[in-house]
């Protein structure tokens, strides 16, 4: 029999970078043990490998309605195997933790089916699954110290070879820290490639789109993340040709009818894609950050993975030659003053801090004990990075730390509102300018959104975007449609009408009804011209062509009425076209609405089906199997 690996394997499934940050903070304790840990993307290990495995700890996030990130789906199908009997993985232990939001519907749903799957597969596990939950008072952090510190109890009572250092994290020498794990290269300027330092200084709006891409693609390129790789080189260009407020000044909301023109190329693209745009950070934020950390913004660098144990390898991609200016780097791939940083920032901070009032803050915050504290001045406060280097002005970063630390910059993804086959140069966006207020009174902004909105259409900027498939796929002309969207939920279903408003011009469609929701009539009564005009007059949503358009508005009667109440009183018309084979499609605010929505339909299934609650929950569920009910929500 082949003998059992002896390290410690730590596989993630990360969609946002919560997931790997949890790996990576696992083997580094697991090292601090004498244990020495493999930490690998999970779409980067061959999962035939599994039974060779001694013991493997799994962190996977959940994402959207219970799917598994991107990274994840082709080890999950494998895994999926029947051909995989109930030993394949007998001898193996392991242990899984969860990364969600209990906001969702379901919650953790992936972490709970790896889980049951692994104990299916013959697989022992060390300890019980741990979850971690995003409305924690402290983060996922608030579940995952106690169950990490159970985890090297537990192992080192059944595998004490693991760790010959022992379970216990109080008694181990914290006054070491490792290198960091990439080394920057500085270049002589003279020297670097002409066509690329053309129009640096310049603003991204006096650069030419294909200036921009270079610098764009270069910088990303550089990274040493595995969550900006994907996202190099910009798909194409877009060039904003209208900034409209939809909702009323006053109203203390602010949400935006954006319309975009290609620039550089024309991308094909259907109704309920979403677009990925890259936000242009504050040139005068990203300034601030240089000066604060000593860096000379016009010198060029290249960035390598520094010298490191072949486990590690396989997770940075090779650094090109070719170097990038210092500012252009941070501007593209460094989230500087949008993202809060990590507990581990917190805690290589505490190393090169020389006040000692602010060592001894710094290593509180990265201490078990100043868990909830950090929670609440960092996340809870959405600290940036910026903001939390100049709280702690003694410190003085490396670079390479900075790199490897600074949360990247990441794309903001939007449902488009628009149909190319109406508009067939455009896209269209329909936007919420998030801002809010903190524990303390700030007042903060989205940097996507905030940027969008203050954009000038005779400015000319160019956008760097990329298209992608989104929860909600595109229906045939002949299938009838039943639309919930309240609130921004609608844009989606605005490129829906447009594009079946065409298709009716010369072939017969199917019906569409839509439920609308908002707060009030007057002030975010959103595209309210748009939608009256397809309910009349043999529109899409007219009652000629046996459609229907339905309002909630919340706010404006002393009762609340939302989508799910006027659903029920539509009842006996939702249920005529579920009978016909009708698709639902629901989309908008995460929170409580699409469970709402699922209830509502249990309900009128039930009643006008005349059949038990359980059966009309079976009913949903085998709707969801037929590709027959998408969801998409977001938080």
């Amino acid at each position: 029999m082949e003998e059992k690996a002896r390290n410690l394997l730590i596989l993630y499934a990360s969609q946002t970078g919560n997931a790997l940050d949890v790996a990576d903070r696992i083997g580094r304790e697991a090292e601090l043990r004498g244990c020495p840990a493999v930490v690998r993307s999970i779409d980067e290990y061959d999962a035939a490998s599994l039974p060779h495995e001694d013991t493997v700890i799994f962190v996977v996030s959940t994402t959207g309605q219970g799917d598994a990130p991107d990274s994840m789906k082709i080890f999950w199908r494998y895994l999926l195997q029947r051909n995989l009997g109930a030993s394949w993985l007998k001898g193996m232990h392991c242990a899984v933790f969860g990364l969600g939001d209990s906001g969702y519907q379901k919650y953790n749903f992936v972490a709970k089916k790896l889980d049951k799957r692994l104990s299916d597969l013959g697989a022992t596990a060390i300890i019980e699954r741990g979850l971690g939950d995003d409305q924690h008072p402290s983060g996922y952090e608030g579940s995952l110290d106690p169950w990490m510190s159970s985890l090297w109890k537990i192992l080192y009572q059944i595998k004490p070879q693991f760790l010959p250092k022992g379970p216990d994290f109080g008694t181990l020498d914290r006054k070491l820290i490792d290198l960091p794990k990439v080394q920057i290269k500085y270049h002589d300027a003279d020297n670097v490639d002409s066509e690329f330092s053309t129009g640096s200084g310049n603003s991204m709006a006096q650069i030419s789109v294909k200036g921009t891409e270079m610098q764009i693609e270069r910088a990303r390129a550089l990274y040493p993340g595995k969550l900006l790789n994907a996202k190099n080189k910009p798909e194409c260009f877009l060039n904003m040709i209208k900034n409209h407020q939809l909702t009323g000044g006053d109203f203390g909301k602010d949400v935006r009818h954006l319309e975009f023109e290609f620039v550089s190329s024309t991308i094909e693209y259907e109704v309920g894609d979403v677009l990925e745009i890259l936000p242009c950070q504050s040139p005068e934020l990203v300034d601030s950050f240089i000066k604060r950390c000593n860096l000379n913004s016009e010198s060029y660098i290249t960035v390598h993975p520094r010298e490191m144990s072949d486990h590690l390898r396989g997770t940075h991609i090779n650094a090109s030659d070719v170097s990038v200016r210092l500012k252009d780097f941070v501007q593209w791939t460094m989230d500087v003053a949008s993202a809060s940083p990590r507990r581990y920032f917190f805690e290589v901070m505490s190393f090169f801090a020389t006040a000692e009032h602010e060592k001894e803050r710094l290593e509180y915050f990265a201490s078990p004990e100043g868990r909830d504290d950090l929670y609440q001045y960092n996340q809870k406060e959405r600290r940036t990075v910026l903001e939390v280097l100049e709280d702690f002005p003694s410190v003085q970063l490396p670079f390479e730390w900075l790199v490897q630390l600074v949360p990247p910059l990441k794309t903001r993804a939007f449902s488009i509102s628009s149909s190319q086959l109406a508009h067939p140069k455009e896209v269209h966006l329909t936007v919420n300018v998030v801002t809010w207020t903190t524990p303390f009174k700030r007042k903060r902004s989205g940097l996507c959104s905030s940027w969008l909105a203050k954009l000038d259409p005779n400015q000319g900027t160019s956008i760097p975007v990329w298209f992608h498939k989104g929860c909600l796929p595109a229906p045939l002309p002949s299938l009838p449609l039943i639309l919930i969207g309240p609130g921004t939920g609608c844009a989606p279903f605005r490129g829906f009408i447009e594009e079946r408003a065409i298709q009716s011009i010369s072939s017969s469609t199917a019906p569409v009804i839509f439920f609308f929701g908002c707060r009030n009539e007057q002030n975010d009564f959103l595209y309210k011209d748009f939608w009256l005009s397809h309910a009349r007059d043999g529109g899409v949503l007219s009652g000629e062509k046996g459609g229907g358009f339905y309002v909630a508005f919340s706010r404006d009667q002393p009762r609340k009425v939302y989508v799910q109440h006027k659903m029920k009183e539509q009842s006996e018309r939702i249920w005529n076209l579920l009978s016909e084979g009708a698709a639902i499609y629901v989309a908008g605010s995460s929170t409580k609405m699409p469970s709402d929505v699922t209830s509502a339909l249990e309900e009128i299934i039930s009643k006008e089906g005349d059949v038990s609650k359980e059966f009309a929950a079976r009913w949903i569920r085998n709707l969801e199997k037929a590709g027959k009910y998408h969801v998409e929500a977001w938080s």
